[in-house]
């Protein structure tokens, strides 16, 4: 239930993030760090999918080690954005924040994955 759960909210994200994009300037600096922004939003959910499939706890942890680059790559890419002035900070604001969130999921989810697998060892 709550890969699902978690599923469902990375793909949302995802397609926040290509609602966002589409709203900023058609500029070359917008354009470039646009496709950037796209490219991590949108793997946040695949990355996490395939880290569900994961056949191993070090399989797992390895893939939402991918997660978390990729949430906090998006941090990064909506900061420079907003800092640059090519997007409203307020509209940038609630991207922005479910990033941190799945930054901070991520974190936890590494840990728990890890302490177990020292449990279990």
């Amino acid at each position: 239930m709550r890969y699902t759960n978690l599923q469902i909210r990375t793909k949302q994200f995802a397609l926040q993030v290509i609602a966002f994009c589409e709203q900023l300037p058609n500029d070359e600096t917008s354009k470039i760090l646009k496709r950037q922004l796209l490219r991590v939003g949108t793997s946040v959910g695949a990355n996490y999918r395939a880290a569900c499939r994961a056949k191993s706890k070090p399989t797992f942890i390895s893939k939402m080690g991918d997660v978390l680059e990729e949430a906090d790559e998006c941090c990064y890419w909506i900061e420079l954005l907003t800092e640059s002035d090519r997007a409203d900070q307020t509209a940038a604001a609630p991207l922005l924040n479910e990033a941190n969130e799945l930054v901070a999921i991520c974190i936890s989810s590494i840990n728990t994955a890890r302490q177990n697998s020292r449990l279990e060892g």
